[in-house]
């Protein structure tokens, strides 16, 4: 799969962004990981505000899942990790 819109969660924008890390593919996200793809597009453009949404989804996609449905004890792990990034980032 080379189109990334193809994937649950993410459409244009969020591809072009994706684009500009080097990811162009669901492989090129697995390997990466989400995690550190939404770290990649929170340094690119620190003063924009890519929220953990944002992290939920990119998770999500490798999941075949909407972002709100992913597990709870997944989505609070993301989200503690988010938190955490974005506090260093801010320091």
């Amino acid at each position: 799969m080379s189109d990334l819109t193809a994937l649950i969660n993410i459409g244009k924008r969020t591809e072009k962004s994706l684009n500009e890390i080097g990811i162009f593919t669901k492989e090129d996200l697995a390997k990466v990981g989400p995690y550190e793809a939404w770290v990649k597009l929170r340094i690119k453009s620190p003063k924009k505000d890519t929220c953990s949404c944002a992290l939920f989804a990119l998770q999500g996609a490798l999941m075949g899942l909407c972002w709100y449905e992913l597990p709870k004890d997944m989505k609070e792990t993301l989200q503690q990790k988010a938190d955490k990034f974005n506090k260093m980032l801010k320091s």
